[in-house]
């Protein structure tokens, strides 16, 4: 019997079926090489111009599958499965590092891919330092850090190292609490979210001046088991210092729950936007997202704002939404409507 030949059309389909596959499984080895890569590594080794070149081609196999599979067409779930794989890659490339520097090129453009703000508290600041920190660009607007503060988790403790082992203790002034027969107890006395020595001659007075720095502390007492009293500052910052006639070391524990920037948008001098960014709480504004990235960890006079273009992204959702309605619709929702409709019939 003699087979049927295959026509040009169906050559290329099959062609492009296998090519589109191949690059598939290529994109799976590329993924777990780059997840081994670390973050930085793995975004300059996706951007670079022959993983560009890589999406591309793959955007222009899935565009041909529209011209070679006219299943595609007749099917509108398989269109929206197509269509939304070719929406996130649009979305991906426009928004890359090399497709900005096409844009900038073509268009005269000047948008800021991704890079960092670092803004005191009370000032106002427009320059970017990019992903090199060498050098700076500035936003057509200001970012204004109002106030800035972290949150704990409830309650903190006060941590006790003796030879025979580690306690902890919830911090609560006033409460006490034994820490072993042959240590006494302990007493928790005052906290202090910036401790302070005032010298005043020959007089120091120990005060907590919170507007003015960062330095949490405890005073605590401890009565040793033969009756003598000694006072005793546990200190945040310094974790392990340890008076030379202690035989145990005590660490004040203090675990961030969350750290906030209260900020402004400011442009042609006015007020524009307000938001308190958190971490996974960004700031979207003039195409760009604002991400609480770090902060001063010494005196907490100042926040790093992390700026990422949000360039592309919107075809990135809708191809998301195109490509998983289409997903559902083709592999679920089909067959309960093929059904019920065989039972109507």
């Amino acid at each position: 019997m003699m087979g049927i030949k295959e026509t040009s059309k169906e050559k290329f389909g099959r062609a492009v079926m296998w090519v589109v596959l191949a690059m598939v499984v290529l994109l799976i080895f590329l993924s777990v090489y780059g997840a081994f890569l670390g973050p930085y590594q793995a975004k300059n080794f996706f951007n670079s111009p022959a993983l560009s070149a890589y999406w591309l081609a793959l955007m222009a196999l899935l565009a041909a599958a529209f011209v070679t599979f006219r299943r595609l067409i007749r099917s509108p779930w398989l269109l929206l499965i197509h269509a939304g794989g070719i929406l996130i890659l649009a979305g991906a490339l426009w928004g890359s590092i090399t497709g900005l520097k096409i844009r900038n090129q073509l268009f005269g453009a000047d948008k800021i891919q991704t890079g960092q703000m670092t803004i005191f508290e009370g000032d106002a600041e427009n320059r970017i330092w990019l992903e090199d920190s060498s050098r700076t660009k500035e936003l057509p607007f200001y970012i204004k850090l109002k106030d800035f503060r972290i949150e704990y988790y409830k309650p903190e403790y006060l941590e006790i190292l003796t030879p025979q082992g580690r306690s902890k203790i919830p911090v609560e002034v006033g409460s006490v609490w034994s820490i072993g027969p042959d240590f006494g107890t302990i007493t928790i006395v005052r906290v202090f979210e910036n401790f302070k020595i005032s010298i005043d001659g020959d007089r120091e007075t120990i005060i907590d001046d919170p507007q003015r720095g960062y330095n949490p502390a405890l005073e605590v007492r401890i009565k040793n088991p033969d009756g003598a009293v000694t006072a005793r500052c546990v200190f945040e910052r310094f974790p392990d210092y340890i008076y030379p006639e202690d035989n145990f070391l005590l660490r004040y524990r203090k675990s961030i729950r969350e750290y906030i920037s209260d900020i402004q948008v400011v442009k042609d001098g006015n007020v524009v936007a307000e938001k308190s960014i958190e971490v996974n709480h960004p700031l979207h504004f003039g195409g760009y997202h604002f991400y609480q990235s770090s902060y001063d960890t010494q005196g907490h006079r100042y926040t790093v704002l992390s700026v990422v273009s949000d360039t592309g992204l919107d075809f990135v959702y809708a191809g998301y939404l195109m490509l998983g309605v289409g997903v559902f619709w083709h592999f679920w929702m089909r067959h309960i409507f093929t059904k019920g409709k065989s039972k109507s019939e």
